[in-house]
């Protein structure tokens, strides 16, 4: 069957086409068309709003009220649907440093979620966020349970699943490059995070094969003294490094506006991709009282203005970003055009993660997931393989 959305402003990774028309056929993106109306069994009218590649959001914990640590597959299931009615058409859940149990315990429940989930966002792979990192830059991990990288305790973690594409760690650990050697063996994406490395670290780090930068700004080292002498820090390696990738949490509360638009004028567009780094309130109203964590060790937090904060409110507890949120916020706020903003939630996550040959953007022989929104990045209706499962 073949299914056209027309009337639309189809967003490319470079621009966007006025009054053209999107073909779908097989769950696969057939063309564009524009100048006529096309052939098709099915259209659908976007009346004249925007159309985009469907939302991919590689580093999230939950949303909706659950977390993907919270011990069952209808927690990951039911996270990953509240994303998707903000757009988000393939994620990676994410876990957190924890006790090796929970771990094994999240995996299992991966592999059944991924066969119960219908109509839902694309599973891409797990996010392992720890347990190899810096305690000065811990953030909100579990100090309890953060450790060095040690060969026998990480090949035991990764063996016990085949789904794991990514793994955030600190490279100035003893082991951490070893760490990266079995990483790139295995095809996993290494990214540096939660990290209080120098640039002599982080040098080494990206020639052994950590491309990418978790969260940058949050969890990491910037520029210090070490007795006379000034040493860069994640942040400033980053910036110097040509090709090394960076996500940011574009919420407009982890990083003020000024400071995204910092980010754009000194880092190539496409070096840069969007994440929610959400817990479990993303999508949920201001003062909603959630946990940060599984619901066996969460701390209890509440939702202020848009972000989670201890509730004494003296720090963050956690995003509570959905992906439209990213994309207005950068465009809205951080002042960059749409299509950029587009792009970081798209095309750019999917080629970090090495599947731009089929996600990330609406070119013939492309997977269908497309996204509908108004002028003011408002969700209208969302496609998974060509099939509308929201509005």
């Amino acid at each position: 069957m073949k299914t056209a959305i027309i009337n639309g402003k189809i967003i490319t990774p470079h621009r966007i086409l006025d009054q053209a028309s999107l073909v779908m056929e097989d769950g696969v993106i057939a063309g564009i068309v524009r100048g006529r109306k096309p052939e098709a069994d099915c259209c659908i009218d976007a009346e004249g709003a925007y159309v985009s590649p469907g939302f991919i959001d590689i580093h999230t914990h939950g949303g909706g009220g659950h977390d993907f640590m919270d011990g069952t597959p209808d927690a990951i299931i039911k996270a990953c649907m509240a994303h998707l009615a903000h757009g988000t058409t393939s994620i990676c859940p994410t876990t957190l440093t924890c006790t090796d149990e929970e771990l094994l315990t999240f995996f299992d429940c991966y592999r059944e979620a991924r066969k119960q989930m219908e109509n839902g966002p694309e599973l891409l792979g797990i996010h392992m966020e720890g347990p190899y990192f810096s305690l000065e830059q811990r953030g909100a991990q579990d100090p309890q349970y953060i450790k060095v990288p040690a060969r026998d305790d990480y090949k035991k973690l990764l063996d016990a699943s085949d789904d794991i594409i990514r793994m955030s760690a600190a490279p100035e650990l003893e082991g951490a490059m070893e760490l990266a050697d079995e990483l790139k063996a295995r095809g996993i994406l290494a990214s540096i995070g939660h990290s209080d490395a120098t640039y002599d670290h982080v040098i080494e780090a990206w020639e052994r094969g950590y491309t990418h930068v978790t969260h940058l700004y949050s969890g990491m080292s910037t520029i210090r003294r070490i007795n006379a002498y000034r040493h860069l820090g994640v942040i400033e390696s980053a910036y110097l490094i040509d090709g090394m990738t960076v996500e940011i949490i574009a919420d407009g509360k982890h990083l003020p506006p000024e400071l995204l638009r910092f980010i754009v004028k000194m880092k190539p567009i496409e070096d840069i991709c969007l994440v929610t780094d959400s817990m479990r309130g993303a999508g949920m109203d201001d003062g909603e009282h959630v946990l940060l964590g599984s619901l066996a060790h969460g701390q209890e937090c509440i939702i202020d203005d848009g972000v989670a904060v201890l509730p004494d409110r003296s720090a963050f507890a956690g995003s509570v970003c959905t992906a439209d949120r990213c994309v207005r916020t950068m465009y809205q706020q951080a002042e960059v055009r749409l299509e950029d903003a587009v792009r970081m939630m798209t095309y750019n996550p999917a080629k970090i993660l090495g599947i731009q040959g089929r996600k990330g953007s609406l070119s013939a022989g492309m997977d269908a997931d497309v996204v509908i929104f108004d002028d003011d990045i408002r969700i209208q209706s969302v496609l998974v393989k060509g099939k509308k499962v929201v509005g």
